[in-house]
């Protein structure tokens, strides 16, 4: 099935249709702009004369990373790898589908935790043998 998608830019300060985005970054922190040219051009002319006196710091300014790569991934501690596998353990004993390996979903930490600190059942106590008084005979 074929399919087409039109994206529409859209003036973010006025509503008409924007030719260009634009992006900006101030204090470590970047922006988006849909801009008209009319608009972009003002742009531009509000921040010529910052930027004439400004230092560039590298091209395109501050860059944000959204994804962390794989080489950036957290590595697990020796106490999160033995959580992990009383996780995975008490879900297997549940009979919870879990894999071997990977992200454990939120649910589960959740119930895992909660039987953990769930109370135990009382436990029941012992019923004792009554104390029989000792028999005496009569004699006379």
């Amino acid at each position: 099935m074929a399919k087409r998608t039109t994206t529409e830019l859209i003036d973010d300060l006025d509503g008409t249709p924007a030719e260009t985005s634009r992006q900006i970054a101030l204090d470590g922190v970047a922006y988006a702009l849909d801009l008209s040219t009319a608009n972009s051009a003002k742009l531009d002319a509000a921040l010529a004369p910052f930027i004439e006196v400004a230092s560039k710091t590298g091209r395109g300014g501050p860059r944000l990373r959204l994804v962390r790569s794989s080489s950036g991934a957290r590595a697990t501690s020796p106490a999160d790898r033995e959580r992990n596998a009383a996780v995975r353990a008490w879900a297997a004993e549940q009979g919870l589908q879990l894999s071997d390996r990977g992200r454990i979903k939120g649910e589960i930490l959740a119930a895992y935790q909660a039987a953990q600190t769930a109370p135990e059942p009382p436990k029941r106590a012992r019923a004792r043998k009554a104390a029989t008084a000792p028999q005496f005979s009569e004699t006379a």
